[in-house]
């Protein structure tokens, strides 16, 4: 065997072994950065009183358009975020204190990273909490936090207390509604920190995935779905889905997953593919 394959080697130049293996070792690199990129739901729950397991924190990137937003929003009276938000009184007076509190510059004193401060159903899935501290760097690169607001969050981007949702018809000057502001800024920004090779997981609601403008995304869009049995039928029961979603996030994190075969493994809390209902990039997990 050495004496066939030695001639075939003496005939390669030395420059093109170095590029080949150059190559191999850059392509090895590349797929070893890649991380997923996933957007969730914020939530209308929030928590300021919870200690932080870290100092961290990064400002948000459109903390100038949220200002354009908190503009028109800090001029509503209680009555009229009743009605806009379909709230009761007291929350309307809640959040009509907090429109009139909340202002920059954004401080550890002021204001708290968004993953540590929502605390829906989403985020007791997600318990980021106990994320090691080793593995915030990777919820920071992959998570992103769609919300009317503050357009896009990251886990990390400090914020202040509010209520906004996404479809919420609130005019921002020549826009029409929240939709409209954040759609071109939003989706910009997600084209431009998508890698090459990277997927995109939709773990949002409807609602807020609606801010994204799929079409010109560079990238396909990979949809879980989470289904459980009832009365012997399989169904989307809302608090379960909205948990699921949160611990898809977390095994995303805890496995390092990057293919969508990773992604096919999740089986958290008795949770399993289902291939049968599973069809391209929308997968069915039922338990």
């Amino acid at each position: 065997m050495i004496y066939i394959i030695y001639p075939i080697i003496r005939q390669i130049n030395s420059y093109s072994l170095i590029s080949y293996f150059q190559f191999v070792l850059l392509n090895l690199i590349l797929k070893l950065n890649l991380n997923m990129k996933i957007v969730i739901s914020p939530a209308k729950s929030l928590n300021f009183e919870k200690e932080l397991p870290t100092s961290q924190h990064t400002e948000p990137l459109f903390l100038k358009e949220a200002r354009q937003v908190h503009k028109v929003l800090k001029e509503k009276k209680p009555a009229e975020l009743s009605g806009l938000m379909s709230i009761s009184d007291k929350l309307a007076d809640l959040n009509w204190k907090r429109n009139q509190e909340w202002k920059t510059p954004f401080t550890p004193e002021n204001a708290r990273p968004a993953v540590f401060t929502f605390d829906g159903d989403v985020y007791t899935g997600l318990d980021a909490y106990s994320i090691p501290i080793e593995k915030l760097e990777t919820l920071q690169d992959s998570l992103r936090i769609l919300s009317g607001l503050y357009g896009l969050l990251r886990p990390l981007d400090l914020m202040q207390a509010y209520r906004l949702e996404m479809g919420t018809k609130l005019p921002i000057g020549e826009r029409k509604n929240l939709y409209e502001f954040w759609k071109t800024t939003v989706t910009k920004e997600l084209n431009k920190e998508l890698k090459k090779g990277e997927l995109f997981i939709n773990l949002a609601s409807t609602e807020y995935f609606s801010v994204i403008d799929v079409k010109a995304l560079k990238v396909p869009v990979i949809t879980p779905e989470f289904k459980d049995y009832k009365n012997g039928k399989l169904k989307i029961i809302s608090f379960f889905a909205k948990k699921a979603r949160g611990m898809m996030v977390r095994y995303i994190i805890d496995t390092d997953a990057k293919t969508i075969d990773d992604l096919k493994g999740f089986n958290y809390e008795g949770y399993q593919l289902d291939a049968n209902l599973s069809k391209g990039n929308h997968l069915v997990f039922t338990r």
